[in-house]
């Protein structure tokens, strides 16, 4: 199968979401513009841009989108969260008001390091990618301050501060990888897609038969999934 043949969600609800189309359509991916619940059906994966996580995760529930991401989490569809999505996917955030997905077992603390004059870059080794130091790029970025005993640990800054992580076909980074030349992060989460859909292939293939599937492709459990309904208003 060819990145040709995957379609790749984005969430286009507000924030850096044409900067991360630009990175699939480099890898010769087709990237979808998500806004309403319908622009999810025949997805591969979704990622979940930087921007502002408050006005998302508003603007998620105005259009109804936060069960239909959580039940795509349920059936296995990878997704990438950066900086603010990192936020939106994560279990419990410290001075925020908005309840997240809780997709992945993590606590956040938004814009950790600061406004947006303290914004940095700083070079980093990342669990699975080839070739030399990865320049993250850190604007107003969330810190990943705990990890559940499932989630993988993929970077930290020199500090030893979490900086990405993955747990079962959900990957976060704090850094905006999409503002960057180097697609090494974009190329990983197609790889994450691709797992995905020869799993899925092979579900099928083997229901034709009339063989019996031990399990691939099955959905996986992600966070606590606590936040897949919006709390009363």
């Amino acid at each position: 199968m060819t990145d040709s043949m995957i379609r790749v969600g984005v969430l286009a609800l507000q924030g850096s979401f044409a900067e991360h189309a630009r990175a699939l359509r480099r890898l010769g991916a087709e990237p979808v513009e998500v806004r309403l619940p319908p622009d999810l059906t025949g997805l591969g994966g979704l990622i979940l841009p930087g921007g502002e996580s408050t006005t998302i995760l508003k603007l998620m529930d105005t259009y109804e989108l936060r069960e239909p991401i959580c039940r795509a989490a349920a059936e296995g569809m990878p997704m990438l969260g950066t900086c603010a999505g990192v936020v939106c996917l994560s279990t419990q955030i410290s001075s925020h008001r908005m309840q997240p997905l809780g997709l992945m077992d993590i606590s956040v603390a938004r814009n950790a390091f600061g406004r947006q004059v303290e914004s940095f870059e700083e070079d980093l080794a990342i669990a699975g990618l080839e070739g030399p130091s990865f320049r993250g790029v850190f604007i107003r970025a969330p810190i990943i301050d705990r990890c559940g005993s499932g989630v993988q640990v993929l970077s930290r800054l020199r500090n030893g501060t979490v900086v990405a992580c993955r747990q079962n076909a959900i990957m976060v980074t704090s850094f905006h990888p999409e503002f960057v030349d180097d697609l090494r992060v974009h190329e990983y989460f197609l790889g994450m897609v691709h797992d995905r859909a020869a799993a899925l292939n092979a579900i099928v293939a083997d229901r034709r038969t009339g063989a019996t599937v031990g399990g691939a492709g099955a959905p996986v459990q992600t966070g606590h999934g606590r936040g897949c309904y919006a709390e009363p208003r």
